[in-house]
């Protein structure tokens, strides 16, 4: 066998499930090049064949609106696939359809995989596979993935060699003639000419890159002259009259096989779905799924697991048992010191690195696999979109903020949920200026216990409304369009804690292997900057900035820098400060509103930067400096004029 299977399909039509049973594992591989778009590859053996076979982003079409869109397009394109397994929900033929006819027409051998049939029964819905088969000319396997029936089928169907769709949707006169004007002007490729005519007549001005390394301009320019020419002719947007025309078959289609029977029964599911969503009934729901979620993440994960971690396997054993062993080793000191001094790769990159984040991102990812099985996460989205639309955000940036409570790291990586890059720089912004993780969080409610009440409303004022301004402001100035926030609201089910280890563990080797290194790296830079003096230089410097504009002590510097190093480290050192009688309470105030919205910490930044790049997360660090010695200042300022504490 040469080539590839690419699996394609609609967001939530259990693609991903089929993908790891297909292949035996779930796995994340890489950003697709260029772009911050996820892809999964892994390998496949049909009839003792081995194959590669690749995930792909859900999609609704294959003219791209997001880069979603655009990077399955791509694969489609520039990965020479020998075969293209539609994934589809069978509940919803009739959106699975619009995006079969217009695989069908790249002239690529098809399997059309229609998914989760069983809760297509319940609820009354009767297919006739076999006329559909007949009527698109490819195969059609029925499976329920997570039950792994129809699955010997659909590999039975996939070792077997198939032929091109013999398929075609017939457009108006004017648009087939162009059709074959265009063709004539483009390069081979592994999708058929006419299917990228289409393309290019329907306004796909992504591909333009793709046809200037194929050919040259002049041949574009002839192309684009056409298009303008049957635009001319047309009444109507041609991107519209194709749509139509492809509308109106799938129509045609779906009336002729679709049945709708009488459903088994109503389902408790659908009535708790509408709950999810009801205007009065979905906020008990959000709050209960956000505090069960938080309770998971940021006190278990974040608390109990860390504090065992870190002060038992850690403290007790792994720390003791390592400074013995390097001192027997290493009897310079300067090499003890990095291995197991205040900034030692053992005592600060290891412990952080798994004693720290690991089980605060091992209880995320199974939250969040939970909330993504279980078909919850959707409705979650919708029920806060309006909130988040006063950020220039929609519903689906609610799982980075919340998360990031428990951790700020882990949550920036969950910003690849977002769809436009304006989207996911906004929200990163957002959890490294104003999200306190929960580490810091815990010792910042500790701090202000001691103070009145009107310390905890000043504190979370601040907080919130730095976000807000800052999150309007931002919505505005960044280039890009805020996406529409279009979602497909998949049935709510109760998830295969089979299929949630797997997804966990899969996530969990990634980060052991990708965001592990990290810490490390960062610690090497702190130890450096400690052993040149440049670590104390840096306080110096600082210094007169903070107890002239803060109005602290001069000893309060250090707090900010370890908070770069580890946020509840800073929040601890203002802690002892507070303890010892240095901070006043109006000092206390100052340095936590200021500590909260100063910059994350160096495990935070690095991922920053793998994920926006260079550029971003310096901006992002440069304007959060400033932004929270202003905001701290003013409330210096404010304080000394008012005793509110």
């Amino acid at each position: 066998m040469n080539g590839k299977t690419i699996l394609v399909g609609n967001p939530n039509v259990g693609k991903s499930v089929i993908f790891g049973l297909l292949t035996g594992r779930y796995v994340t591989v890489s950003n697709y090049p260029g772009t911050t778009v996820e892809i999964a590859i892994s390998r496949a053996r049909y009839d003792g064949h081995a194959e590669e076979v690749v995930d792909t982003p859900g999609v609704n079409s294959l003219l791209p609106l997001s880069e979603d869109e655009e990077v399955t397009r791509n694969i489609l394109l520039k990965e020479q696939p020998r075969l293209i397994v539609q994934v589809a929900d069978a509940k919803n033929l009739r959106r699975s359809l619009f995006l079969t006819v217009q695989l069908a027409e790249l002239q690529i051998p098809l399997i059309l995989n229609l998914n989760m049939v069983d809760e297509a029964e319940k609820r009354g819905v009767a297919l006739d596979d076999k006329k559909l088969s007949r009527l698109l000319d490819i195969p059609i396997v029925k499976t329920v993935a997570i039950e792994r029936i129809g699955l010997s089928r659909l590999v039975n169907e996939l070792s077997k060699p198939l032929p091109v769709p013999n398929f075609k949707v017939q457009y108006p006169e004017e648009i087939e003639r162009s059709i074959s004007e265009i063709c004539a002007y483009l390069p081979n490729s592994s999708l058929s000419k006419r299917s990228l005519a289409l393309m290019l007549l329907a306004g796909d001005t992504s591909l333009t890159n793709w046809l200037l390394e194929q050919s040259d301009s002049s041949t574009l320019s002839k192309i684009e002259a056409l298009s303008r020419g049957v635009q001319a002719k047309l009444q109507q947007p041609m991107s519209l009259v194709i749509n139509q025309r492809r509308l109106q078959k799938v129509e045609e289609i779906y009336l002729s096989v679709y049945r709708l029977e009488q459903p088994s029964g109503q389902l408790v599911t659908e009535r708790l779905s509408r709950m999810s969503m009801h205007p009065f009934w979905g906020l008990p729901i959000v709050s209960i799924v956000l505090f069960c979620i938080y309770q998971f993440v940021g006190v278990f994960g974040a608390g109990t697991l860390v504090e065992f971690l870190e002060e038992v396997v850690f403290g007790k054993f792994i720390t003791p048992w390592s400074v013995t062993l390097v001192s027997a080793l290493f009897p310079v000191k300067l090499l003890q010191d990095l291995f197991v001094g205040e900034f030692g790769l053992f005592t600060m990159a290891l412990s952080y690195s798994i004693a720290i984040i690991l089980p605060v991102i091992t209880t995320f990812f199974l939250a969040f696999s939970f909330l993504e099985d279980s078909g919850y996460l959707p409705r979650l989205a919708v029920m806060l979109n309006r909130v988040f639309r006063l950020l220039g955000l929609n519903g689906k940036a609610v799982l980075p903020m919340v998360l990031g409570l428990g951790c700020d790291t882990m949550a920036t990586l969950t910003t690849r949920i977002l769809e436009s890059r304006k989207e996911r720089i906004l929200v990163t912004l957002l959890l490294a200026l104003a999200i306190p993780c929960s580490a810091q969080l815990g010792v910042i409610l500790g701090l202000l216990s001691g103070l009145s009440s009107y310390a905890v409303f000043i504190w979370l004022g601040c907080g919130l409304g730095v976000l807000v301004l800052v999150g309007y402001v931002a919505s505005k100035a960044l280039p890009g369009e805020r996406s529409a926030f279009i979602l497909e609201l998949p049935p709510l089910r109760f998830p295969r804690w089979s299929n949630i280890v797997v997804k966990t563990i899969a996530r969990m080797e990634w980060y052991l292997k990708e965001a592990v290194p990290l810490f490390f790296l960062g610690t090497l830079v702190l130890f450096v900057l400690a052993e040149t003096g440049f670590l104390r230089s840096i306080e110096t410097w600082s210094a007169p900035l903070i107890r002239g504009f803060l109005g602290l002590p001069e000893q309060t510097a250090r707090a900010f820098l370890i908070g770069f190093m580890r946020r509840d480290y800073g929040v601890a050192g203002l802690f002892d400060m507070a303890r010892q009688g240095i901070l006043n309470p109006e000092q206390i105030l100052v340095s936590v509103v200021t500590i909260t919205l100063f910059v994350p910490c160096i495990a935070n930044f690095f991922v920053i930067i793998k994920e926006r790049g260079w550029k971003t997360a310096l901006a992002i660090f440069f304007f959060i400096i400033p932004s929270a010695f202003v905001v701290g200042g003013t409330l210096n300022f404010i304080l000394s004029l008012i005793k509110l504490i």
